[in-house]
């Protein structure tokens, strides 16, 4: 049965019943900043502001409830209710989560009682060697923090969930209530007078824009002494105990440890490198990154060139290494394509293409030491795909490599459709200028994508935190095409936001199109179905959305989303969801759109029951229905909705 919730479209949160875990999930993603804030407020002062902070964002992310993931998401578990002004239940749930552990955090440990584990310092997330703190503000501000260190947790709860949840006051006593304060009332009265309570949104107060300074070096330097002494008797003891017999076992025909092998050697010699030439693209049958020339103004820097074929081989200790889903991190097969090395910033930045892969090594200005490594599925690239690549993110700013057949680039912000994109002058190896991150801040506010002409197109992408910057495209299944179009664009500026859920999910590229209009009921006007599908470069766990706009809406409510799932695809092209949506006059329906390929759509349970032919469907039902959908094709086989087959 699909569970159908119905969240108050007034300023009052539901109460906070335990919602589907990927409900959860999005709650916390979406409002992350916010509930960093709210936790970082309401801890104890006497923690200090670099364990508030770790501790902070700790709360945060464990406030995800504990259960089975859905395959289906929001479709599986139920038809999703209509945003309120203020959240949703599944906010207001892990809301209460993070305030009840911060809460908790403040209670002095007793050796009677088992510590809770908000009591103690947080596993996850550490730093080592930094003290981070958020930026410092000004006389009122510091006010404001002494006077909140004067108060007792309920009563710093109490100012946070007036000043910065904007709750009135029974809201602020219910929430504490269930938060497990013993005298709400006084909580509330000692939290004082609102006449600052602006502050609370201030830098000051603010755990994800952080500062950092370094620990104590010579304790450092001590520790690290005594560390490696202690390694190396470690090594030497097992040395001794692994020399009798063949140990663990035998390498079976593998060459013995250190052994010179020629493809070995040839690919961490940085005379073999690949290097095509700067015009290949233009004759080549294939245009990709293969057909990239090596640019950069350290192209020919020997030295550095063998230091990052040697991390990439052999990454050490200090090496930071991610890779995106999918992607192998092993060392190259052979020679590499050097696609770029030089300066970027404040960095040294190595880009490298193995036929696979897109590999950067990056190292500071001043420094050999320490090194970051990143690799990213390439696999199959095309021109489409491979227009760009990121060399570097610095104070919300990323600088894009761009192709070669790369003649112009122009920033454009996905909210505001009507604007005209700001041009960008791309240097003579093709890099970029610093441009605004998406959603900077954390805050989607704006969500700033590339128009990169060439080659006699323009093809729009973003920065999804991967090497690769995604595709953007609209239009149906099997027919994608650029996103240059006024409808096009708008459609985007509805769903830019939703493009958080994919970051770092190894995605290709993005298709965004209209698969369906409906008329609202009682005459309020059309709503429009969208689906959104992230596909991935290793061509499995690919994403889908369907999503629910309605009339004057700045943004579209997702409806249901699947993973792995063929939907919103050339291979399947349907696509099914439903929603519970509120008219103007108070009358709840449920409201469901198929794709072209439904002829007739039906809903039953939970006091609901009505058919409709087409792929338009909506029936009157009561709050809080348990809502089953389903369809039939115009083949004659059923089809349920997205998630569920």
């Amino acid at each position: 049965m699909l569970n159908v919730t119905a969240p108050d479209t007034a300023t009052r949160l539901p109460s906070p019943v335990p919602p589907d875990v990927e409900q959860a999930e999005a709650a916390i993603v979406e409002h992350y900043p916010r509930l960093v804030r709210l936790a970082y407020l309401v801890l104890p002062p006497s923690l200090g502001r670099h364990r508030r902070v770790l501790t902070a964002h700790a709360m945060a992310q464990r406030a995800l409830p504990r259960g089975r993931r859905s395959g289906g998401g929001a479709a599986q578990g139920g038809l999703p209710g209509q945003r309120g002004a203020t959240g949703d239940a599944g906010y207001a749930y892990v809301r209460l989560r993070v305030l009840r552990s911060a809460l908790e955090a403040g209670v002095p440990l007793s050796f009677r009682a088992r510590p809770k584990r908000s009591q103690l310092p947080a596993l996850l997330p550490q730093v080592w060697g930094l003290r981070l703190f958020p930026r410092s503000g000004g006389a009122e501000e510091l006010a404001l923090d002494q006077w909140l260190a004067t108060l007792d947790g309920p009563g710093r709860a109490a100012c946070v969930l007036r000043a910065l949840e904007r709750l009135p006051e029974p809201e602020v006593l219910r929430v504490l209530t269930e938060a497990g304060v013993a005298n709400p009332a006084a909580a509330v009265a000692e939290s004082g007078d609102p006449v600052h309570d602006s502050l609370f949104t201030s830098p000051e107060f603010d755990p994800c824009v952080l500062q950092a300074r370094p620990t104590d070096l010579l304790r450092r330097r001590r520790f690290a002494r005594a560390a490696l002494a202690a390694g190396a008797a470690l090594a030497v003891c097992g040395a001794l105990l692994a020399l009798p017999g063949d140990g663990w076992g035998g390498d079976g025909a593998a060459a013995p440890p250190y052994a010179r092998n020629l493809a070995s050697e040839q690919a961490l010699d940085p005379g073999k490198l690949i290097r095509v030439q700067p015009t290949l693209w233009r004759t080549s049958s294939r245009t990709g990154f293969s057909t990239w020339p090596a640019r950069g103004d350290r192209a020919e820097d020997t030295a550095l060139l063998r230091r990052a074929l040697a991390v990439w081989a052999r990454p050490g200790k200090s090496v930071v290494a991610s890779a995106t889903p999918g992607t192998p991190p092993g060392p190259p097969m052979g020679p590499p394509q050097l696609l770029f090395a030089g300066t970027v910033d404040q960095a040294v930045v190595v880009l490298l293409y193995d036929g696979l892969r897109i590999v950067r090594y990056a190292e500071p200005r001043d420094g050999t030491s320490v090194a970051a490594l990143d690799f990213a599925r390439t696999d199959g690239a095309s021109a489409e795909s491979a227009t760009a690549l990121v060399l570097s993110r610095v104070d919300g700013n990323v600088r894009y490599l761009t192709a070669p057949w790369v003649t112009g680039a122009a920033s454009r912000d996905l909210l505001k459709p009507g604007e005209t994109p700001t041009t960008l002058k791309l240097g003579p190896d093709g890099v970029t200028p610093p441009v605004l991150s998406p959603a900077p801040g954390g805050n989607c506010t704006g969500w700033n994508a590339l128009a990169l002409t060439g080659d006699g197109t323009t093809r729009l992408v973003t920065d999804l935190g991967e090497l690769t910057a995604a595709r953007l495209t609209s239009g149906a299944p099997g027919s994608e095409r650029d996103v240059t179009e006024g409808a096009e664009l708008g459609d985007w500026s509805r769903t830019a936001c939703l493009l958080a859920s994919v970051r770092s999910h190894g995605v290709r590229s993005v298709n965004a199109w209209t698969y369906a209009k409906q008329t609202l009921p009682e005459g309020d006007g059309t709503a429009t179905w969208l689906c959104s599908r992230a596909e991935t470069w290793a061509g499995v766990q690919d994403r889908v959305q369907a999503q629910f706009l309605t009339p004057g809406s700045p943004w579209a409510a997702q409806a249901a989303q699947a993973e792995g799932s063929p939907a919103c695809g050339p291979r399947e092209p349907r696509v099914l969801a439903g929603v519970l949506w509120k008219s103007k006059a108070g009358q709840w329906y449920v409201l469901a759109a198929g794709s072209a390929q439904f002829a007739s759509l039906s809903a039953t349970g939970g006091g609901v029951s009505g058919a409709a032919t087409g792929n338009r469907l909506a029936v009157k039902a009561p709050a809080g229905a348990q809502v089953e959908l389903s369809g039939k094709l115009t083949d004659g086989t059923k089809a349920g909705v997205l998630g569920r087959g």
